[in-house]
């Protein structure tokens, strides 16, 4: 096996999960070898500390190349951050693009549409560990109702709250939207040097749970033809319930307005919020902070007493390029990369929350920290719309600029949920 790490300028996992960056332009070239031996190209995404995933890998890419005689793999990590620009480069010059990529699941349409990714349906409807998928995984694999590619990790947030500011106030854990408002404003008042709940007005994943919780979508409809829900009267409640939380008694929206998610998280870490909205891949930045001990971590409640508000599942994927000369060992690399097995591994080394709904709850049954996550994940969630048009919609900041202007006063909710939809819709209709 070959092994290169050329790239330095490491990005956090908040940052991939939080961003969708697509190529623009693409040669849409594809292959028509199946060769049975030679190298097979991979790249897979650099993550903050990597010499944990770079040891899974290795077993990996060791049991395949012992597998397939005359088959060698080479492996390289490149940077999060400066991956549109490779991608883009890879689909345009198949000679130097990888077989075999890992990619962010917002980024799935986009690529597609650019014409770089190889159509797995049939080979994925035959993997035999496909069935356990989780249904929004499969979704962030699923364009037009074809399948490109195979999930390979998911990222859900929850509520975080501090145990020792909730048992001094006498409080308890939030079971609704309500309360969760009602309880943040008491933490304020009571201790006016944190915040309630730590919001960001630009923190798009941690404000689309109140949209979706009030019964509104992002949008709706499919390929081409999707239009925004954002100024339907089930989205502008829950839009209202977010930017209602910007104020001095809870979050001050001239510190809170420009808070991303990271933001949000240092805050709470740093112990000056008694709540926040904050992933399993925030557990560690928790830990390492001063509320080491003092926290908790439920799903973040819905509107109705006992429910769970529905999260974005963010996560990454696995797939193959269609430019590769090696089909099928391009697929079933994919496949063992993407297994039960390896997920295991790699929740292990990295505390990646598997795909596959009954290894999920096998994790979870061995971590506690994760049982919340879990329950989120099982209560059902969401995902952006599958249209290219969502990088373009992300990268142009439409939700928070909306979430901004309300915050600020600019703009009332109807009027600037209006103007956001608007943007929306002449993105969609520009992706085609």
């Amino acid at each position: 096996m070959k092994l290169s790490v050329r790239c330095a300028g490491l990005a956090a996992l908040a940052a991939l999960l939080a961003t969708a960056c697509a190529p623009q332009t693409a040669t849409n070239s594809s292959s028509d070898k199946d060769e049975k031996t030679g190298t097979l190209r991979v790249w897979l995404f650099q993550e903050v500390g990597n010499t944990p995933k770079e040891k899974v890998v290795d077993s990996v890419v060791a049991a395949f190349e012992k597998a397939h005689k005359g088959t060698e793999v080479d492996v390289e990590y490149i940077p999060i951050d400066t991956r549109a620009q490779r991608v883009k480069a890879a689909f345009n010059d198949p000679a130097s693009a990888p077989d075999v990529m890992e990619y962010g699941n917002t980024d799935t349409a986009g690529y597609v549409k650019d014409g770089g990714l190889l159509d797995v349906t049939e080979e994925f409807g035959d993997w035999s560990e496909a069935k356990d998928t989780d249904p929004t995984a499969k979704q962030s694999v699923t364009v037009d109702g074809k399948v490109y590619g195979a999930p390979f990790y998911v990222g859900v947030r929850a509520l975080y709250y501090r145990t020792d500011v909730f048992e001094e106030l006498g409080l308890s854990a939030p079971k609704t939207m309500d309360e969760l408002a009602s309880t943040a404003r008491e933490i304020r008042a009571a201790k006016p040097d944190l915040y309630g709940l730590v919001v960001g007005g630009a923190y798009t994943y941690g404000a689309m749970p109140f949209v979706w919780a009030n019964g509104g979508e992002l949008a709706s409809g499919k390929g081409g033809s999707y239009a925004s829900g954002l100024d339907s009267p089930q989205a502008q409640k829950g839009i209202k319930a977010y930017t209602s939380l910007f104020g001095d008694d809870n979050c001050p929206a001239a510190k809170c307005a420009g808070m991303g998610g990271n933001d949000t998280i240092s805050a709470f870490a740093a112990g000056k919020a008694g709540m926040a909205i904050g992933g399993d891949f925030s557990h560690t930045a928790v830990e390492a902070g001063k509320v080491k001990g003092k926290y908790a971590v439920v799903p973040l409640p819905g509107v109705k007493s006992g429910s769970i508000a529905p999260a974005f599942a963010g996560g990454n994927n696995i797939g193959v390029l269609k430019s590769t000369s090696h089909r099928t060992l391009a697929v079933e690399l994919m496949e063992q990369l993407a297994s039960k097995k390896t997920q295991t591994e790699l929740f292990d080394a990295m505390g990646f929350l598997p795909t596959f709904t009954d290894v999920r709850q096998d994790v979870a049954s061995k971590e506690p920290f994760v049982k919340p996550f879990v329950r989120t994940l099982s209560a059902g969630t969401k995902f952006v719309p599958a249209s290219p048009a969502w990088a373009q919609i992300d990268s142009s900041l439409v939700l928070p600029t909306m979430f901004q202007e309300i915050i600020s006063g600019k703009k009332d909710v109807a009027a600037a949920s209006e103007d956001a939809a608007k943007k929306m819709n002449t993105a969609f209709g520009s992706a085609g």
